[in-house]
């Protein structure tokens, strides 16, 4: 991304509904899957650091690492958390093979060539058993000066991203839709309405809009606690795991 995009992330993140968004479903996805006991989680494309400055101090008995190809993102991060940051890319990941219980990356993929590389990388960092939470942006179609601002390569269809982790040796545990409810407004924004002077939509919105949405998105996530999958959405959130018995595949 480009360097204000990282700088108006690590403003924001804290705060902004979507941020706070992903961070619960990371988390609730995370502790269903590994609990309190003591784990190795790799966030590989830490941005900024938002995601571990939310969760670390959720589950203590996590160990985090976080990565990232952008020199200033790992400056940022470095800042403002505690977890170890190590400058690098997600296609040659700078770790032995099955050195972690969980690989997060969010909103991450969509920005790299070949994010067939990245999936096999964080398949072959994983210990069997481990897991894999990813999030990427939805629809092809709904491409955007977002996705301008950002140097994103691509969005994805939900039977896409399925095949590619399959391809890449996981077990595809839940794939969905989120970002439901929100849609409308995004797509008003991104394909009828003139794009922002600021670049990206990664802003703090007024209290009332911030705490419509937050309530928004509590209601998604008592649906996907109920339902386990939304049909449609701006954003795909997967769940995948390198079972026991499973090897890398070339």
């Amino acid at each position: 991304m480009r360097p204000d995009e990282y700088r108006k992330m690590a403003e924001v993140e804290d705060g902004m509904w979507y941020y706070r968004a992903l961070h619960a479903h990371v988390a609730t996805r995370m502790s269903a899957r590994l609990g309190g006991r003591p784990a190795a989680v790799l966030d590989a494309g830490c941005g900024a650091g938002g995601l571990i400055r939310r969760l670390e101090p959720l589950q203590t008995a996590w160990r985090w690492t976080g990565l990232d190809v952008s020199p200033l993102a790992c400056e940022l991060a470095r800042q403002r958390g505690a977890a170890e940051i190590i400058e690098g890319s997600v296609t040659a990941l700078p770790f032995a093979d099955a050195s972690f219980d969980a690989v997060v990356s969010a909103d991450v993929i969509y920005h790299v060539e070949d994010d067939a590389k990245a999936l096999r990388e964080f398949f072959r960092v994983l210990r069997p058993g481990g897991v894999a939470v990813i999030n990427v942006p939805a629809y092809r179609w709904l491409w955007s000066y977002h996705d301008e601002a950002t140097q994103a390569c691509r969005r994805y269809a939900r039977r896409e991203l399925l095949a590619k982790l399959t391809d890449a040796g996981f077990d595809p545990r839940r794939v969905t839709h989120w970002n439901t409810l929100p849609f409308p407004l995004v797509v008003l924004r991104r394909k009828l309405w003139p794009a922002p002077r600021s670049g990206s939509d990664v802003q703090r919105y007024p209290g009332s809009v911030e705490a419509a949405f937050n309530a928004a998105m509590a209601i998604e996530r008592m649906w996907l606690r109920a339902a386990g999958r939304l049909p449609f959405g701006s954003s795909i959130f997967a769940v995948a795991q390198r079972s026991p018995g499973q090897t890398l595949r070339q």
